[in-house]
């Protein structure tokens, strides 16, 4: 069997969940790649991670899932192939709602302003890279969407590694601009999971 996203009429609702999600994305990307130009970023080649490391995990992990020998089972493809796209889709509402809780501090790359406040509503409540939260689920549910082991555990890693390396960097440069607020923040709440991580 193919993978559902390259099944009628799975692949309908697979792929216009993509488009929808990942649009507005692009100019996000390309306002990264603009301002990680600027004297003033401190973007540290972050945004080439993310894009690189998510382009090389995308690019290997539909192809490997056309791999039968590492697929799942087939009684999970379906279930799994649905809970993936909710993932995407509930994973963009979310990176939606951050960036508006972020509003004028909301940049492609890593820019941070003395005069920046903490900001502590909204989903920022929770954990201090909700935004990064949701990228991963995206491309976690794209990997659960594709019913592949191997497509999965790659856009798992990747994604993971190259948030990881994001906000390593971001943070660095909010201590430096912010100081003690950030640091006091950074006590208070964990990077990505509620109580986890």
């Amino acid at each position: 069997m193919r993978p559902l996203p390259f099944v009628w009429p799975y692949a309908l609702f697979f792929w216009a969940v993509n488009v929808w999600a990942f649009a507005p994305e692009w100019k996000v990307v390309q306002s990264g790649r603009e301002g990680a130009k600027g004297a003033d970023s401190k973007d540290s080649g972050s945004i080439k991670v993310i894009m690189g490391g998510t382009s090389v995990a995308l690019a290997l992990a539909y192809p490997l899932a056309f791999v039968k020998a590492w697929s799942f089972p087939q009684k999970w493809q379906v279930p799994l192939f649905v809970a993936g796209v909710l993932m995407v889709f509930l994973g963009s509402v979310l990176r939606r709602y951050c960036w508006r809780a972020l509003g004028e501090y909301f940049t492609g790359d890593v820019k941070a302003r003395a005069d920046q406040p903490v900001i502590r509503s909204g989903p920022y409540r929770f954990v201090r890279h909700p935004s990064y939260t949701a990228a991963m689920i995206m491309f976690v549910g794209i990997g659960l969407a594709l019913g592949n082991w191997v497509s999965l555990v790659l856009l798992t890693i990747a994604t993971t590694g190259a948030y990881g390396y994001r906000v390593a960097v971001e943070e660095r440069a909010l201590l430096d601009a912010i100081g003690e607020p950030y640091k006091a923040y950074m006590k208070e709440r964990k990077r990505f999971i509620p109580y986890v991580v």
